[in-house]
């Protein structure tokens, strides 16, 4: 099941207080970007955001779920509503993903 455009449409104004937010439809459901940054995925009208310690310690219950079969588990975020909530969490996770984001290899000799 895809997920509904103004599901999608409501979760990018929930965020918009943590930053310049965006979304790229894939299959059917989105991937979801918080100042260039990817931070999460909504999948069949639920937000999951990529797990991270920071994130962790924001979050009122922690559960883990693949968005789709076959991904790794993100945390679902079922109180979509709450914004200041949200921004919370995002302003935790986004320092986390940039601080762990693996540094681009560079060729050595020809």
């Amino acid at each position: 099941m895809a997920s509904n455009a103004d599901f999608v449409q409501y979760i990018v104004d929930q965020c918009s207080s943590a930053g310049e937010i965006a979304m790229k439809k894939m299959m059917g459901d989105y991937c979801i970007y918080c100042d260039g940054i990817l931070f999460g995925l909504i999948c069949d009208n639920n937000l999951y955001i990529k797990p991270t310690e920071e994130g962790a310690t924001q979050l009122e219950e922690v559960i883990l779920r693949p968005p789709y079969p076959g991904t790794k588990p993100h945390f679902y975020i079922g109180d979509v509503d709450n914004r200041d909530y949200l921004t919370t969490i995002l302003r935790a996770t986004i320092p986390a993903l940039l601080k762990s984001k693996p540094k681009a290899k560079t060729k050595s000799g020809p």
